[in-house]
């Protein structure tokens, strides 16, 4: 079975193939990632993982894996930053605080999809001025959803984590290796 990653994450790609898992073609889903009004974070991530994959077009036998992954403060989304002081405003708000970190994973293989989501809670320490304004200059914010990355710089204002790391870099890897497992990809397979 062939696998087409529909993201252009390149961070998805990496945790991938740290499993051994390399996709044949990725191929982005282009949709609305609008949140709904009151929409939940965790109904959000599921829907657009679900939309994402019905998106991206494949053969009845090569699966499509597309993921969403959404920071939540409470009921609050925080998406990726449109720019520095809407990151400055993330950083604030998650200094000294818990947070969650929720991917909706969604595998689509001919017309059968299989979803579901990874939660997993962040504690950030509170952050001085400094530590935000270094941050914020060195650019790694651009692109991550809440404005931070764990497996970069961001990694040192992250005291604890609950639940799945590689969750909360964009791709929970036991469970979408369990899912493509049981969607018949060869999984242990691919390490030969």
């Amino acid at each position: 079975m062939q696998l087409v990653l529909g993201s252009a994450s390149p961070r998805r790609a990496e945790l991938l193939a740290q499993i051994g898992v390399v996709p044949v073609a990725v191929r982005p889903a282009d949709i609305d990632e609008t949140p709904r009004k009151d929409e939940q974070p965790r109904i959000y991530a599921r829907r657009l993982s679900v939309e994402k994959v019905a998106a991206v077009a494949a053969d009845q036998d090569t699966a499509v894996l597309c993921a969403d992954t959404v920071v939540a403060v409470g009921r609050r989304i925080l998406g990726k930053p449109n720019d520095a002081d809407q990151a400055r405003t993330y950083l604030k708000l998650l200094s000294g605080r818990r947070h969650r970190v929720i991917t909706g994973v969604a595998l689509k293989l001919g017309q059968k999809i299989w979803q579901r989501d990874v939660v997993t809670s962040v504690q950030f320490k509170r952050l001085s001025e400094s530590e935000i304004t270094a941050y914020l200059a060195s650019d790694e914010w651009q692109g991550k959803a809440g404005g931070y990355a764990i497996q970069g710089r961001g990694a040192m204002f992250i005291p604890s984590i609950n639940g799945s790391y590689t969750n909360v870099v964009g791709l929970p890897l036991a469970e979408t290796a369990a899912m493509l497992t049981g969607a018949g990809f060869d999984v242990l397979g691919s390490w030969t």
